[in-house]
């Protein structure tokens, strides 16, 4: 019996279940609507391929109440999360092209390499080994926030991009170079900015 009252009295703060999900709408003062994925954490995989995904993160992926998301390769070398409901954007603009053979290959790598998922209780995500060893992640990652998606770097390849990005070491990875090149595309008109 007090076991009990303990655990009804906890429950709200333990349970992860659709009914606490759904008061989720804000990030702090920052609507769900306009929320955005920033920041990064070093951290590690466990010998099960799990990590803990932190909870602001968490959060950002809540839509409807539920906390699914989909897990797959990224750009460059990473892991990518990606909300339900932009995966299901990025379905139906793939499903226009789906015809033209020259895409078929990415399509196959692309969608065979999608896993849906959530996180357990305390906030860790699975990763299949076939994803982690595509990118090389062993044991130390780096989880960063970019925009409307959320990326699984190997810590080793993430520090070295981010060194060669600010060392200017690389033309084609000068930071002024980049900088000045992504700001310039909030001056374009949104249909060339999808052009680009």
């Amino acid at each position: 019996m007090f076991f009990t009252k303990i655990y009804l009295r906890f429950l709200p703060t333990l349970c992860f279940s659709d009914r606490l999900w759904e008061n989720v709408g804000m990030i702090g003062s920052i609507p769900m609507h306009k929320f955005f994925f920033s920041g990064s954490i070093a951290t590690k995989i466990d010998e099960k391929g799990r990590f803990v995904l932190p909870q602001r993160m968490r959060f950002g992926l809540v839509e409807n109440g539920v906390l699914e998301f989909s897990l797959g390769l990224g750009l460059g070398g990473c892991l990518a999360i990606y909300r339900q409901s932009d995966i299901q954007r990025i379905v139906a603009k793939f499903q226009e092209k789906s015809h033209l053979g020259k895409y078929q290959k990415f399509f196959t790598l692309f969608f065979s390499t999608l896993y849906q998922t959530t996180c357990d209780k305390i906030g860790r995500v699975h990763t299949p080994s076939m994803l982690r060893k595509a990118v090389g992640i062993t044991s130390e990652i780096v989880i960063a926030g970019v925009l409307n998606k959320i990326e699984i770097w190997p810590k080793k390849e993430y520090d070295t991009q981010i060194e060669t990005v600010l060392s200017g070491k690389d033309v084609d990875m000068n930071l002024a170079k980049l900088t000045e090149e992504a700001f310039a595309l909030l001056e374009k008109p949104e249909e060339e900015m999808d052009d680009a």
